[in-house]
């Protein structure tokens, strides 16, 4: 075993390395205590979880399947098919399948109960002792919605009270809410998946782990380190989206994990010198308009240069608006998100947000996989500016990432492997312009060897199915041709 579990009153359960691990070492890997659709999931098949109108069901149970072949996966017709079958509970048609079905809220929290019946072995030894904050939980709205959708369903319609009770059913709905991972299917659609050991490691905004669920090896997950972590060094995950601000960040941990974090990113003001959540004065040339306590969500917010400040809810409206832009945004098909709409609001929240912010990052992650591939914008159309442009937009990413994901993290390896292409296609470009001699060439050309091996190193860790995955195996490829060009360049 590479990590020991331990206990304090803060966090209950921890991981802490048992032995020196490298960048890129897999430590963990897990089998799922269960894998299913999300809340408030639309209709998919319960056996491969493509997305699905209903018009297909199960010849055994009438729940929604996309083909008969589905309606024999282990996962659908060994849960809760036998389930259905049995109390002749039929799914009900909804008019829009695209929109959240409240009869699928069962799903995955039945087959976490199944488990119990199964295996109880392992149930009593990692799920039992699982946090589902049922105390908190239960002053919630969300509460009254379970005790209807899931536990007076599963219990009176679907008649498993000689099985279940409703205190162990709220537990399973709570241990699912708080632990549970997101999982992406072979088909790329996002559904959840329980994995007690992986649940262990804390959350921290700088995780120094990552990990990959491979659908086609019975959704199991591998758990791997992204820099070195020495032993007896805490393992931590990330369990919320590392390019948003802090006030995001721990309002999204605080509503879904039930926890604050205090982690030395949120409790910087400047976010580890990446000022994410910095806002530009607008009274100085300067000013940084910073929290003045960023664990504390009503902080006032002063700038450093001069005597001008925003109150904390003056802060979140700026950031509701331009969030809203942004999403509304990035909810188009890719086809009609365009360069030119992503880099207008780059353009408009100049003067309001710190070069580095979390929008502008993100925003800047959307353009570099459009600069190169949108129409109009593919490689063979880009002049040297738009080249210059796309590195830009990468070294800025880049310049966040190495902070808030380093090493061996999935994001630092997309970048650099969209960074090496426009480097590449400009250095080229300014010698054939005889811009820089020989010597200069095939240094500039060594440094796009640099980035495209570190890309490389980091995406071959991921499974060859994945789209990660692919690109490290095509860049590998690069590799190789590239490093063989550049050895006869210099012959």
């Amino acid at each position: 075993m590479s990590f020991k579990v331990e206990r304090n009153d803060k966090v209950g359960r921890y991981a802490v390395a048992s032995r020196d691990l490298e960048p890129g070492e897999t430590f963990l890997e897990e089998l799922p205590i269960a894998v299913g659709p999300k809340s408030c999931s639309p209709l998919l098949c319960l056996g491969c979880y493509t997305y699905v109108d209903g018009s297909i069901l199960c010849s055994q149970c009438r729940w929604p399947i996309c083909s008969s072949e589905c309606g024999l996966n282990p996962l659908h017709a060994e849960a809760e098919c036998k389930v259905f079958s049995s109390a002749k509970v039929t799914f009900q048609l909804q008019e829009d399948p695209s929109a959240p079905s409240p009869q699928f809220e069962c799903i995955t929290p039945l087959r976490v109960l199944l488990v119990k019946e199964s295996d109880p072995e392992r149930w009593e030894r990692e799920v039992g002792p699982m946090e589902s904050h049922c105390k908190e939980r239960k002053a919630e709205q969300e509460w009254n919605t379970e005790q209807v959708n899931i536990v007076d369903f599963l219990l009176k319609k679907c008649k498993l009270n000689d099985r279940f009770n409703d205190e162990l059913i709220h537990f399973v709905c709570g241990v699912l809410e708080t632990n549970c991972f997101e999982v992406k299917t072979d088909n790329g659609k996002p559904i959840r998946g329980l994995y007690p050991q992986l649940a262990i490691l804390s959350h921290n905004c700088v995780a120094n782990t990552t990990h990959s669920v491979i659908p086609q090896n019975d959704y199991r997950v591998y758990v791997r380190t992204t820099i070195k972590v020495q032993a007896g060094q805490e393992l931590f995950s990330s369990y919320t989206y590392s390019i948003a601000p802090t006030l995001t960040r721990r309002a999204n941990l605080r509503f879904t994990k039930y926890f604050d974090c205090n982690c030395k990113r949120c409790s910087d003001p400047t976010e580890l010198g990446t000022h994410m959540s910095s806002l530009k004065c607008t009274k100085c040339d300067n000013g940084l308009i910073l929290s003045t306590a960023p664990l504390d969500p009503e902080a006032k917010w002063n700038c450093n240069s001069c005597e001008f400040h925003l109150t904390a809810d003056q802060v979140k409206r700026i950031y509701k608006l331009i969030e809203s832009e942004i999403e509304q945004l990035e909810s188009l098909p890719m086809v009609d998100y365009t360069i030119e709409q992503g880099e207008k609001i780059l353009r408009q929240y100049r003067s309001v947000l710190h070069p580095k912010h979390a929008f502008n990052t993100s925003i800047r992650h959307s353009l570099v996989q459009l600069y190169g591939r949108a129409n109009g914008y593919t490689f063979e159309d880009l002049p040297d500016i738009l080249l210059e442009r796309k590195i830009e937009l990468c070294e800025q990413i880049l310049s966040v990432i190495n902070v808030i994901e380093p090493g061996y993290s999935r994001i630092r390896g997309l970048i650099l492997y969209e960074l090496h292409v426009p480097f590449m296609l400009f250095t080229r470009s300014r010698y054939e312009y005889d811009e820089m001699d020989k010597a200069i060439f095939c240094s500039k050309m060594e440094e796009v060897v640099n980035i495209l091996q570190e890309a490389v190193i980091i995406l071959s860790l991921e499974d060859p199915n994945t789209p990660e995955g692919s690109i490290g195996e095509m860049g590998q490829t690069s590799l190789e041709q590239l490093k063989a060009s550049l050895e006869i360049l210099k012959s």
